[in-house]
């Protein structure tokens, strides 16, 4: 618009100060201004964004506003507080308006005044597929970022998402979180404790995201609810509950199981089993409360993680069809204070 040129590829220096190209995938003028498009490549990130067409218009509005930023076509509206901007806001975060307002200093000088529109094709439809409406974010997808580079299989996306999410919780002060690693748990800690779903943090195999994160933003209670394996290997020490990351220890899980009341035979078979679920199977053909002492060493290893802080914790431990197997605490007797 400064210069009547759309140089492709385009150079941008992203927050480290490193300088990167990118080829435009469509450019124009129209009669408020120009605008530019590009094609995210999120790389071998798990990024539903991926390959999504990101449009970005410029128009010159009245003198003194400065910069200033619109949520076009599939870009969402902040609704809820907690977020790094505050409601009424549209979802395009810190960085990269740090990033865009650099880069328009670049052609106009540090006094730039210009009102810019983010869209992205078929955003709504994509935004379905992200937790965006769980945390307030309504009408589309973030614009987010903090390098401007995609780490591969880096899965950061996800855990910003569960910090957001606590953040969010936290700034509507609720007393009550529920950490889950599937939607089985989590329907079932919601019905459970009858949480609403702003409550409700979608972990995954994160356990150490929100773990590390609370205990440094603490909330008044917090419940970890997953199934049989992933609370196994949870009560094992693990924070990255991902089959990738290795698989329970089942001999470990034996002596768990002898303390539950497991006789030798039992516990040989145990350890001996392919799996946590048939493991589990074994324990509760003979009765052994298996799922309850899988909860509490799960309580117990998270406690330290959460060391310092006055979370109060309880564990949850659920089959594939949401009957809940193992408690860290008996029915209608949650934990008072962290033991």
């Amino acid at each position: 618009m400064k210069t009547g040129q759309f140089p492709d590829p385009v150079v941008i220096t992203l927050p480290g100060g490193k300088s990167v190209s990118f080829a435009l995938a469509g450019h124009g003028f129209n009669e408020n201004g120009a605008w530019a498009a590009v094609v995210k490549d999120a790389g071998d990130d798990p990024d539903v964004t991926h390959g999504a067409l990101i449009h970005a218009a410029v128009r010159q509005p009245p003198e003194g506003q400065g910069v200033t930023f619109i949520a076009g076509a599939g870009v969402g509206t902040i609704t809820r507080p907690g977020l790094p901007l505050p409601p009424g806001e549209p979802a395009i975060n810190p960085v990269p308006r740090q990033m865009i307002i650099r880069a328009l200093e670049d052609v106009s000088g540090p006094d730039v005044c210009a009102e810019v529109t983010v869209s992205v094709e078929n955003g709504v439809a994509l935004a379905q597929k992200t937790l965006n409406s769980r945390l307030g974010i309504l009408g589309g997808l973030s614009i987010l970022g903090t390098t401007g580079i995609v780490v591969p299989f880096s899965c950061s996306a996800w855990i910003d998402s569960i910090h957001r999410g606590i953040d969010v919780a936290r700034a509507l002060n609720l007393p009550h979180l529920a950490a889950t690693t599937g939607n089985v748990s989590e329907r079932a800690v919601q019905a459970l404790y009858g949480l609403p779903e702003t409550a409700l943090i979608e972990m995954g195999d994160f356990a150490g995201g929100v773990l590390k994160y609370i205990r440094r933003h603490p909330v008044p209670r917090l419940t970890i609810g997953g199934g049989i394996a992933k609370m196994t290997k949870l009560a094992q020490g693990r924070m990255d509950l991902h089959s990738k990351r290795g698989s329970a220890d089942m001999p470990a899980l034996a002596a768990l199981a002898t303390t539950a009341g497991a006789d030798m035979e039992l516990a040989a078979s145990i350890a001996a089993a392919p799996t946590v679920a048939e493991a589990f199977l074994l324990a509760s053909h003979a009765e052994i409360p298996l799922g309850d002492h899988i909860a509490q060493a799960a309580r117990q290893f998270a406690l330290s993680v959460l060391e310092g802080s006055d979370v109060v914790l309880d564990v949850l431990v659920f089959d594939r069809h949401g009957q809940c197997v193992g408690r860290s605490h008996p029915v209608g007797n949650p934990p008072l204070k962290r033991l």
